[in-house]
Formats: structure tokens, sequence, C-alpha cells
């Protein structure tokens, strides 16, 4: 399973969906353009010293993050997209997800493209609240629908006992220095 945020724009959300990405071993991909650099301090803090352990992939737009996730596995990438907006589709608890999943998230003002909501109306997730309430914050959206995500599609969780270890490189890592090809 991998996690997509496309045009993102609150350098925390963003860091704080490299932590889970690192908590949980999936990759993190952007879709440019950013609302912040990768050397923005909030972004670097909300990612504390888990940096070493990101697996960060920027792309300049969608079709380069789709031509990049397509490779990523032998079922088509139309099957495997879940695209999380506030705007119709399948529950989250409701929905089914396969281990090889792309879990797609939209900017925290705009959501995803109308056109991308378009093309793949049949990947369309939500996650149910009130009608009082506009949306959620990306940050806790991205975390629930990955553990949702993972564990409705069979993957198992990380198995901790509570221990911690921290990388040898903790705390000298920035997020550029994790961006790959």
């Amino acid at each position: 399973m991998e996690l997509v945020l496309v045009h993102p724009e609150i350098p925390h959300n963003t860091g704080c969906a490299a932590r889970l990405g690192a908590a949980l071993g999936l990759t993190l991909h952007l879709v440019e353009p950013l609302g912040f650099t990768l050397e923005d301090r909030y972004l670097k803090r909300a990612g504390l010293d888990y940096w070493p352990n990101v697996e960060l992939c920027v792309h300049e737009d969608w079709d380069a993050a789709r031509a990049a996730l397509s490779a990523s596995s032998a079922r088509p990438i139309s099957e495997r997209l879940r695209l999380f907006t506030a705007r119709g589709g399948a529950s989250l608890f409701e929905a089914s997800f396969a281990a090889d999943d792309v879990l797609v998230f939209g900017s925290e003002s705009a959501g995803l493209p109308p056109e991308l909501l378009a093309e793949h109306e049949e990947g369309r997730v939500y996650i149910p609240i009130e009608r009082s309430v506009r949306s959620l914050n990306l940050a806790n959206v991205v975390c629930l629908a990955a553990y949702t995500a993972l564990d409705r599609a069979g993957v198992p969780l990380p198995d901790n006992d509570g221990g911690f270890e921290p990388h040898p490189d903790a705390g000298q890592v920035s997020p550029s220095a994790r961006v790959r090809d």
C-alpha cells in the first residue's frame, strides 16, 4: 500500500503523514506543487526524528506520480486507486481494500482535482462525519484511512511490543534527503 498527497499545502500535515508512513513502512508520494518547501521547519518538526525511516517520492505532477505508481504492481493503477474525498463514494468502513492499493488524498483547501475524481468515480472513499462539518484534518484522515485500509486488506500491522529503537541518524536527516525517484 502507498500514500499519495496531491498538492498538500500545510507542512505539518505532510510531516504527520510522513511519520505515519515511517511507522507503517509505507511510501509517501507528494505531487507538486507543494505549499511549502521540503526544508520547511514545520515539516521537519512534524516528522520528528523519523525522517531516516521515511520513503519519500516527490512527483512534478499527477501524470508523473501515476507512472511511478503504475510500476509498483502488476494490477492496473486504475483498479488500485482509492481517492479520499468528502464528496461521495463508498464509506471507508464499507469499502474493500487490497494490499497494493494506493490511498490518494487532496489538498487541505481544495481536496482532489475534480477531473481526477471524475475519472475514478468507482475509487472514491469518504469518512462519515456530521453534515455540519465540511471535512476532517488531512493528517487525521490519512492516519485513519491507512490503518483501516491495511487492516481490511489483511496486511499485518507492525509487530511492536512497545519498545523503541531510534535510527542511528535520527535528528540528522532532513526531509529533502529522503526523496527518491
